[in-house]
């Protein structure tokens, strides 16, 4: 008869295991959603450039950069990163691409942001789930593996 304390040692192991098998499936999943995010959000704005003009000129305040470039950086990344971070090309960088949009995009919208808290939740959980996405050293399905080791 084993002991007691041996068997849910060893329940705790195959759960562990269990874990580790569903991790690469789980990364995929978060990488799926946030792209969906901002993929969505780049395509409305190539969708109607002159509404995204007059917004990067009237509405976001986004510092340091001209309308026009940062119009087209904003959209560009929306529309690039998500497609790099499903497929797995340069995932982290793609991450990092999208948590400086994410940043970016609080600091240009703050003065309505901080009266929305369900939006600004939004980007918080968007931020810390391209954290995550950046950091993360498990195993990862992706076309490119960048980590050394």
């Amino acid at each position: 008869m084993t002991h007691p304390i041996a068997g849910a040692l060893e329940t705790g192991r195959n759960a562990d295991r269990a874990i580790s098998l569903a991790a690469p499936l789980a990364d995929l999943l978060a990488r799926l959603y946030i792209a969906k995010v901002f993929l969505l959000a780049g395509w409305s704005k190539i969708s109607d450039w002159d509404t995204t003009l007059y917004l990067f000129s009237d509405e976001y305040r986004v510092p340091l950069l001209p309308t026009n470039i940062a119009a087209v950086l904003g959209t560009g990344g929306e529309l690039l990163f998500p497609v790099m971070l499903v497929l797995g090309f340069f995932t982290r960088l793609s991450a990092l691409g999208l948590f400086c949009l994410n940043i970016m995009a609080v600091a240009s919208y703050w003065y309505v942001l901080k009266d929305v808290p369900v939006a600004l939740d939004d980007h918080l959980a968007w931020g810390l789930l391209l954290g995550l996405l950046m950091t993360w050293q498990g195993k990862r399905w992706e076309i490119m593996n960048t980590r050394s080791g």
